[in-house]
């Protein structure tokens, strides 16, 4: 006989349960048991570690950054002491109506709207989410003891003192400098800042930029203890690392030339720029752009008119047309000219061409300024007196051969120049290839013609270059085919002046130039200088040291003329060569030759003196004899 599933005893049934609830109760006391036993001894640790964090407060301390001095210790930037108003979001009320209250209330205190709060909050959120938010800097003492007695009030607010950067000279130099602010959402993913963290502080352009990592100093550590409500125990200031202070940088430049080139330009008006530069070892002594800035302007919250002053305006304050200006150079490029129709066997120096004042190829003439006729010159007196035939004639036989261009690219027109600044705009050499291309693709109505060579003979045409380029072809041709690398940085120092690093960049390149065919370029402008019937012989007649310049007049579409000048000085031997361009400046005797005038007197300032007192006036530069010397 079988017994079925029913027929078994019950007891059986309900020992088996039992024993199964009982062994899943084991189980899970085990579990627990193993948890805790994890909790305590495996990870006790990490989590007494966490709950003593959880009482202090961590506390970054900014370091100041360096100082920029010019060659001989004056302070270009340096740093002062403000307060500034921190709030940190996530201690904001969470309600929204309380939220907005107390924001309305702190920005009554600091002279703010809300909707100005909600805007700086909004605005630095999208650059550095989960940072202090700066409502604002430079905030007054009363404002602080206000603000320490109702600290329950505004538990997301503090008030830090921070370093703001500081520029005795208001806007001199302002372009070379450069400015400080927040490292950007963008920066903090690639480039030099990717590593930096959000809310810091970092160069935003000019030598700031450049050399940061040697301005920036390491910030500090102030780890305090706090009670429940997050306020400082007494005596809870557990760790405290001070800052490290960033290193000074000196930079070549010149104060006193640096000061004349931009007082030279800022009384003529017009919108220019110049650069006075070593020709041996390619150091800026000067450089400078106008319309100007004063970089005070982004140290503080900046309003709306100062935003379209900077960036909407059409003077373009922020433009540096030093080193990005894309313009003809008028007759200044005929240096450029003469050297690549003699190093290519077109002339010699002593070649005869007869100046009728105009040549005609095709159906287009090409004329002289004002029609004059110069007669029989050489190369010497067609520097003297600008001949536009004679360099016409020149750029007609290099037609098609891509002579011309061959030689000014490798007097470094139209490509990067090297400089340690930052610099976006390489300008635009025209070739046969650069049109004919653009031509195919149909994107110009015709292709390269020898009237194009006859214009990039004379700097006219769709040639685009600046300052700074026109500089370093002049400085190869005086110290005999070395290509510098122009540079501002001139070394790094410590606070007590004590020298880190030497800053001496190699040239780029050496150019072949023949020593014969050097002379007689710089013979010729030194007669269209200091020679009657020279160009600029109205301005450097009487001047007591020997140089040798050029001018230019460059038309450019939808302006007036605009005046250039480019000298060399002294000569025969220069050490310093300035270019000068001042936009729709008339002739280049008449603006750009008398303000590079002021710049060498200033440069020459000590020898001139000396002149006048009847003194030898050797060697004797502006600035302090030791760093002038030999060339420096």
């Amino acid at each position: 006989m079988f017994l079925g599933p029913d027929d078994r005893p019950r007891g059986t049934r309900l020992s088996l349960r039992i024993a199964v609830v009982g062994g899943v109760a084991v189980a899970l006391f085990a579990i627990l048991a193993f948890r805790l036993w994890n909790l305590q001894i495996l990870d006790g640790g990490k989590y007494l570690a966490e709950a003593q964090n959880n009482r202090t407060r961590e506390y970054k301390v900014i370091a100041p950054r360096g100082a920029i001095l010019d060659r001989n210790g004056g302070v270009l930037v340096d740093n002062r002491t403000s307060l500034a108003l921190l709030l940190t979001m996530n201690k904001l009320p969470a309600d929204p109506a309380k939220q907005k209250e107390e924001l309305t209330e702190l920005g009554e205190l600091a002279h703010m709207s809300l909707k100005k709060v909600r805007q700086t909050v909004r605005e630095q959120e999208e650059v550095a989410a989960g940072a202090p938010i700066t409502l604002r800097r430079d905030v007054g003492y009363d404002l602080v003891y206000y603000l320490e007695e109702n600290q329950r009030r505004f538990p997301g607010v503090t008030v830090q003192r921070v370093f703001v950067r500081q520029y005795p000279d208001g806007s001199r130099a302002a372009h070379l400098l450069g400015s400080v602010g927040e490292v950007s959402e963008e920066d903090l993913k690639a480039g030099p800042y990717k590593n930096f963290e959000p809310g810091e502080e970092v160069g935003q352009g000019g030598a700031e930029y450049t050399y940061n990592r040697v301005l920036q100093g390491k910030p500090g550590l102030t780890k305090i203890q706090v009670n429940a409500l997050g306020e400082p125990t007494p005596g809870g200031q557990l760790v405290s690392k001070p800052p490290v202070p960033g290193n000074n940088l000196r930079l070549t430049i010149n104060g006193s030339v640096q000061a004349a080139g931009e007082s030279a330009l800022a009384d003529r008006g017009l919108p220019g720029a110049f650069v006075t530069m070593n020709v041996d070892n390619g150091e800026i002594l000067g450089l400078g752009s106008f319309p100007t800035y004063d970089p005070t302007v982004f140290t503080k919250t900046m309003t709306q008119a100062q935003v379209n002053d900077l960036y909407r305006s059409e003077a373009a304050p922020l433009y540096d047309r030093a080193t990005e200006g894309l313009y003809p150079t008028g007759s200044t490029f005929k240096l450029i000219t003469a050297l690549a129709g003699l190093e290519g066997g077109l002339v010699t120096p002593q070649t005869v061409i007869q100046d009728n004042g105009e040549i005609t190829v095709g159906e287009q003439t090409f004329e002289n300024s004002e029609g004059v006729a110069n007669g029989p010159v050489n190369l010497v007196s067609a520097l003297r007196v600008s001949s536009d035939v004679y360099f016409y004639l020149l750029g007609l036989k290099m037609w098609d051969t891509n002579q011309l261009q061959h030689w000014a690219h490798e007097l470094g027109i139209g490509r990067p120049t090297g400089l340690d600044l930052p610099v976006y705009e390489n300008g635009l050499l025209p070739s046969k290839q650069w049109r004919n291309k653009l031509y195919a693709a149909g994107e110009t109505e015709r292709p390269w013609s020898a009237g194009d060579d006859i214009q990039l003979a004379t700097g006219q045409g769709d040639l685009q270059t600046n300052p700074l380029q026109m500089a370093i072809a002049y400085a190869t041709l005086a110290n005999g085919g070395n290509v510098v690398t122009p540079h501002v940085g001139l070394r790094v120092e410590d606070g007590a002046g004590r020298v880190l690093r030497e800053f001496e960049p190699h040239r780029r390149r050496h150019v072949k130039i023949n020593p014969a065919y050097r002379a007689a370029i710089l013979e010729g402008l030194h007669e269209a200088a200091q020679s009657p019937g020279g160009t600029s012989y109205s301005s450097y007649a009487t001047f007591p040291i020997e140089v040798a310049g050029k001018t230019g007049t460059a038309e450019r579409a939808g302006h007036a003329n605009q005046s250039w000048y480019i000298v060399l000085a002294p000569y025969p031997n220069p050490r310093i060569v300035t270019a000068v361009t001042i936009e729709e400046g008339g002739f280049g005797a008449e603006s750009a030759a008398p303000a590079a005038k002021e710049i060498l007197e200033a440069y020459f300032q000590k020898q001139l003196t000396k002149a006048s007192e009847g003194g030898e006036g050797e060697g004797t530069e502006t600035g302090a004899p030791e760093l002038e010397a030999g060339h420096g």
